[in-house]
């Protein structure tokens, strides 16, 4: 090799390393500082191996729980929980790993996600039976909680449920992106470039800042990860689970296939947030 070429090299590599170490204490201190920023604003409930972080608000019966998309959190539905909290009572919640919840010792696994928030529930002392909404691969976790609890759900409201709708199809997610999510996030490069959290700017604050941190976190990026390799298995299962005979059952579609902007766009969430009072509203008339 020429002496020339070998220096170019060399000196690319340091210049390279340099840019790694410096991105990755950019994303050290950012992350320092983003967990004093943004604490949880509800409880930790413990659940058993590990803890998972659970928000309520308002008052009123039914209570709703809410399900996030892949890859976003409790915060994502900032807008949705907020109006319904004037009318009803209203839960998010973080899956284990994602947001502020522990990830325990366990692998994501999808049947697993339903006897683990009725833990979560139950303990919490939150009671049934509940209105429970999910979005798109939290609309499978949805169903899979309504079939293995039926009595504990009064509702169920579906939004944008994989394969429900023309172009849902579509929307899984690209598994070589997801997997390197996490070692881009730690060279600071997914917070310099907001490839992720450019979409949570919608969310009024603090989630809109809570959801961009987390987006640029390799923990909540590994668990989302994780869950998304197992995408196929959960939308089978959904498809395959049996709901209680008579369970009102709602669908919605919104518009976008950006899951992270799904919930933070405004007239998203006015319509998602309607669709859930008419199902509150339908509970409440007994019809």
């Amino acid at each position: 090799m020429l002496p020339a070429v070998r220096r170019a090299l060399v000196t690319s590599g340091v210049v390279l390393l340099l840019l790694i170490l410096i991105g990755a204490t950019y994303q050290g201190v950012a992350t320092a500082l983003e967990r004093r920023r943004f604490p949880h604003p509800g409880r930790m409930i413990d659940v058993g191996a590990h803890q998972l972080h659970l928000y309520c608000a308002g008052q009123g019966a039914p209570t709703v729980v809410l399900e996030a998309p892949a890859m976003t959190m409790s915060a994502a539905w900032a807008w949705v929980q907020g109006d319904l909290a004037k009318t009803t009572r209203v839960c998010s919640y973080d899956r284990a790993g994602l947001g502020w919840s522990e990830a325990g010792d366990a692998p994501f696994a999808p049947e697993e996600v339903a006897p683990e928030t009725s833990a979560l529930l139950l303990k919490a002392r939150e009671r049934g039976p509940f209105v429970i909404a999910g979005v798109e691969f939290g609309a499978a976790l949805a169903t899979l909680y309504a079939a293995r609890y039926p009595e504990d759900v009064a509702a169920l409201v579906l939004v944008n449920p994989p394969g429900a709708f023309s172009g849902q199809e579509a929307a899984k997610p690209s598994a070589r992106f997801v997997a390197l999510s996490p070692w881009l996030a730690r060279t600071g490069a997914l917070r310099a470039t907001r490839t992720l959290s450019a979409s949570a700017g919608e969310l009024p604050q603090p989630s809109a800042g809570a959801m961009r941190a987390f987006l640029n976190r390799p923990d909540h990026l590994t668990r989302a990860a994780s869950e998304l390799a197992r995408w196929d298995d959960t939308i089978r299962l959904s498809e395959a689970a049996t709901l209680r005979r008579g369970l009102p059952l709602t669908q919605v579609e919104v518009e976008g296939d950006d899951r992270v902007a799904l919930l933070a766009n405004r007239r998203n969430a006015q319509d998602v947030t309607d669709a859930i009072a008419r199902a509150v509203t339908r509970v409440r008339s007994g019809r």
